[in-house]
């Protein structure tokens, strides 16, 4: 019975032990969401982001009506992974969340400059921010519909 209650410890504490390494190695490589500032300086960029989202004339009329603060969270959520943060996206696909919007070439790319001036305001050095941007350029054919 001793040598069954050893090897049951020595089991628990090697699955322990994966388990801690798997968590880590998950979340091992944070630094982009360090130069990102974190939670913190990623929820300043996002609301600097959106303060020019609406602001600009290019872009401002696909947010009427819309929900910003939800918005704002979600956006946190996913720039939160993208940059290797610890956080979890609840939000929907951007297929689904862009559908009916007609995006066009024009106004996403103004999004992307209002993005820039954002991180650019807020300390993000250059390298880190073309690590974002090459993450988020495949989501561009989800959210345009047209040309």
């Amino acid at each position: 019975m001793v040598h069954l209650l050893t090897l049951f410890r020595r089991a628990a504490v090697a699955l322990l032990m994966l388990a801690a390494m798997v968590s880590t190695q998950a979340h091992a490589d944070d630094s982009l969401y360090r130069e990102f500032g974190g939670k913190a300086g990623l929820e300043r960029i996002i609301d600097d982001f959106y303060d020019s989202l609406l602001e600009d004339p290019r872009t401002k009329s696909y947010f009427e009506g819309a929900s910003i603060p939800r918005i704002e969270k979600k956006l946190n959520e996913q720039f939160c992974v993208l940059l290797g943060g610890t956080c979890v996206y609840t939000g929907r696909t951007m297929k689904r969340t862009h559908e009916g919007l007609n995006i066009d070439h024009a106004a996403f790319n103004a999004a992307i400059d209002d993005l820039r001036t954002a991180m650019k305001k807020n300390g993000v050095p250059v390298s880190a921010q073309n690590k974002l941007l090459a993450k988020l350029a495949p989501m561009s054919r989800d959210i345009q519909e047209r040309e």
